[in-house]
């Protein structure tokens, strides 16, 4: 082949090379181009949310000064101090432990909610600021304010702290956290593990989480989120892609006391509706009703024909309650409240809290298969251990379960030994005084063979009865008890 000919060939391949690499580089060049519009748009939208929300999120330090006994003078002498043991030539008349105090320092997170006149309020969780003497706030921006409890909730872990400045401070906004759905973008701002001004983000794992009956806070339910969140994120903001506030970062779920990824967040409604009466009174006002209540097992479903039916079961009421008082009786199926409908018993009780007492409200339920309407009066809920002393006025202070094949199988229970079974008993109640105890077998009531859990009900509410005699087989052996009113 000719020279000229292969020069020719060579210089079509490298043109039709060189074009092919050139369009492959200007769709690479145009792909990266868009992708990185794409991100820049978020990026961006990003550092506005941060830059919107960091200042108004804060750090807390708190101290607490704890006074704690020691012993003072240990080692009085140079005797004791190698020895080990009192010297013999001193007089070692033992003296009196010496009061010290301690000062127990932790920190945590908050969110400016509110600005009165020169009156900045942070809000925050109960347990960061608890009993604290002594409150620091820093500011994203490096300021720093001595501050002060305006008032704490317990019930759901809330707390409202204030500061005093003339100078410019920026407050939240607010969001809706009824709107919050599953799949939602969030962020969590905070100060995990003394890292200030700390951004996550993630999205809402679920709404409606409730906690953990030991965390105390059964007034209020939960977003979850997988925004990183650590311990010093408590009280901190999460927040949604507009930088409003949508929950109060408040604990995890971990076995290792780090993320991974079971962040859980006060809805915002929830905490909105307590800063005014931690403003106006120091503290939040519950509605009480008057009853231990729950959810009903499927056997009791069954035995009290609750099928497809949505409420709270009512287990016991106390005496003179406004439950009492109204007419909720013991084995009454709680359907709804001035036309709420309730979904279940932590619903319930969250429903009630927020009730206003003095007022008057509606109540409708099952009772006995029958749907019953009445007029309840609520009161103020007392604290939790009130109620718990109170619990001589439980009536009648036990749970039952009818025995099924399965249960009768399981506790190799003779077949023809009863019915219904005493499930549990409150300690203190009238029923513990008299003596009946879990696993009980409940024969007879004032005479009358109980073959259902409906049968138990239906006396222990009977008008007019001033006692109830109880025949219970106890490991094999009948006994008589009675429980007064």
């Amino acid at each position: 082949m000719k020279p000229k000919k292969i020069l020719s060939i060579f210089l079509i391949m490298f043109i039709a090379t060189a074009g092919i690499v050139s369009a492959e580089s200007n769709y690479y060049t145009y792909s990266r181009s868009q992708n990185a519009n794409g991100l820049e748009a978020m990026q961006k939208a990003n550092r506005q949310i941060a830059k919107e929300i960091l200042p108004v999120v804060v750090s807390i330090d708190v101290v607490s000064i704890v006074e704690r006994q020691t012993r003072s003078n240990m080692f009085s002498s140079p005797f004791e101090f190698f020895f080990g043991r009192p010297d013999p030539n001193k007089d070692n008349e033992q003296k009196a432990p010496e009061t010290q105090e301690f000062r127990s320092a932790a920190m945590g997170s908050g969110v400016i909610v509110k600005k009165d006149g020169n009156t900045v309020y942070v809000l925050t969780n109960n347990h960061v600021v608890g009993k604290a003497d002594e409150i620091t706030v820093h500011m994203d921006d490096g300021r720093e304010f001595n501050a002060e409890i305006v008032g704490t909730d317990q019930r759901r872990d809330v707390a409202l702290v204030k500061f005093e400045t003339k100078e410019n401070i920026p407050v939240a906004r607010l969001g809706n956290s009824d709107e919050v759905q599953v799949g939602d973008i969030s962020f969590a701002i905070g100060n995990p593990l003394g890292f200030s001004s700390t951004f996550t983000s993630g999205v809402v794992s679920a709404v409606g989480r409730n906690a953990d009956a030991r965390l105390g806070t059964s007034f209020t339910d939960f977003i979850q989120t997988d925004a990183a969140i650590n311990p010093g994120n408590s009280g901190g903001a999460l927040v949604n892609i507009y930088g409003e506030v949508i929950g109060i970062n408040t604990w995890i779920a971990s076995q290792t006391g780090g993320n991974i990824g079971l962040g859980f967040a006060i809805p915002i409604n929830k905490a909105k509706e307590v800063i005014d009466d931690l403003i106006n009174n120091g503290k939040v006002e519950y509605g009480w009703l008057g009853i231990s209540m729950g959810d009903p097992s499927d056997n009791l479903i069954k035995d009290m024909k609750l099928a497809n039916r949505s409420g709270a079961f009512v287990f016991n009421v106390y005496k003179d309650s406004p439950a009492w008082k109204g007419g909720i009786r013991p084995g009454d199926f709680i359907t709804s409240i001035d036309n709420k409908k309730i979904k279940d018993g932590n619903n319930l009780l969250q429903l009630v809290g927020n009730l206003k007492p003095g007022n008057q409200y509606t109540f409708k339920l099952v009772r006995e298969s029958k749907p019953v309407t009445i007029k309840v009066k609520i009161t103020e809920r007392d604290d939790e251990d009130t109620i718990i002393s109170n619990a001589a006025r439980l009536w009648p202070g036990l749970t039952v379960v009818g025995i099924t094949d399965e249960i009768q199988k399981r506790l190799n229970l003779p077949k023809n030994i009863g019915k219904v079974m005493i499930g549990s008993v409150a300690k203190n109640s009238p029923a513990f005084a008299a003596g009946l105890r879990n696993g009980d077998i409940i024969k007879e009531i004032n005479k009358k063979k109980i073959n259902r859990v409906i049968d138990f009900y239906k006396i222990v509410n009977k008008n007019g009865s001033d006692e109830l005699i109880f025949k219970v087989n106890k490991q094999g052996t009948d006994v008589i008890l009675g429980i007064v009113p």
